[in-house]
């Protein structure tokens, strides 16, 4: 057990430099990782369950602790977000649906569960982060087809019905069966999270490096279209961690809600997005979607500790 602990703790401190890597890997050997992209919704399956393991069901009681933070990261997720993804894509992207869909979808996606890693590290509110993160996940197959419908109607063809499906079985099933295993073995939780813990962060890593072959032909052009992707989508993200820092003051909560709201408005859980990109829609669409792991990671240690700097200064002052 101690080998995965230490196998952990060297991924969690360098996940913000390996999640490029496996986008270049992935860009680079796309021929022959290409045939095992049908893999990536049984991994990311896999991952759901290894992530949610550590997650009580009565912690979804405890939103009641929260109800104006958790109202106002939802809000930001799928209504904001989504809104100024679209807008956005409307204004850079007028003549290209298939990238103004995969903007959107790169922020329609729920937030990453990773980010209770984040929070954890920089002293957020770690209840408020798991009741989001629950709630926002089991979500998941009725919000993203439906804002994908509202915002592109029959503009683009979906195959809702699969996309619901799919999202059902790749993440609120497995979740859903780690929460029943949490209520009813117990002790099952630390050996499974301690061993989980690593694996979901090397499977996250090999979801980045597949969906990222698929792309690759879009990546190994490396045209001004793809650069203004790139600018657009860190835009996009940067302006998340704004968002949630204006929601938390809107809201008057203490820091640590407003460090929690900050990092569950900027992440996205990009696996299940690139893992839906990849199954539903055409490669190009999968671009925004794929880019964004190249600073999620950076940007949430960046934001964490920048935040962390004027709690500690706010509580030194006070």
């Amino acid at each position: 057990m101690i080998g995965f602990v230490m196998v952990n703790q060297f991924l969690q401190k360098r996940l913000p430099l390996l999640t490029p890597i496996a986008v270049l890997v992935g860009v680079l050997s796309f021929e022959a990782l290409e045939v095992f992209v049908f893999l990536v919704p049984w991994i990311f399956a896999c991952m759901s369950f290894a992530n949610s393991i550590t997650i009580h069901p009565k912690e979804m009681t405890e939103i009641a602790r929260f109800p104006l933070s958790f109202t106002l990261v939802l809000m930001g997720l799928h209504i904001l977000m989504p809104i100024l993804a679209f807008v956005l894509g409307w204004l850079v992207f007028p003549n290209d649906l298939l990238t103004r869909t995969g903007l959107l979808l790169a922020f329609s996606i729920p937030t990453g569960i990773v980010s209770l890693m984040w929070i954890s590290i920089y002293g957020g509110n770690r209840t408020l982060a798991l009741c989001v993160i629950l709630v926002n996940t089991l979500l998941a197959p009725i919000l993203i087809p439906a804002t994908l419908t509202v915002f592109l109607g029959t503009v683009i063809e979906l195959d809702s019905t699969g996309m619901l499906l799919g999202i059902f079985w790749m993440v609120v099933a497995p979740s859903v069966l780690a929460l029943i295993i949490h209520a009813i073995k117990p002790r099952w939780v630390q050996p499974i999270h301690t061993i989980g813990a690593p694996l979901t962060k090397i499977g996250l890593l090999v979801v980045i490096c597949l969906n990222s072959s698929v792309a690759a032909p879009y990546f190994r052009a490396m045209d001004m279209h793809l650069v203004i992707i790139v600018i657009t989508v860190l835009c996009l993200a940067i302006t998340g961690y704004f968002l949630g820092l204006i929601l938390g003051r809107i809201g008057q909560v203490n820091e640590a809600e407003k460090m929690s709201m900050m990092l569950l408005c900027g992440m996205r859980n990009i696996g299940v997005g690139a893992a839906i990109a990849v199954v539903y829609f055409p490669p190009i669409a999968t671009l925004p979607v794929i880019v964004g792991t190249l600073f999620q990671q950076i940007l949430a240690a960046y934001f964490g500790k920048w935040r962390a700097k004027k709690m500690a200064r706010s509580i030194h002052a006070a």
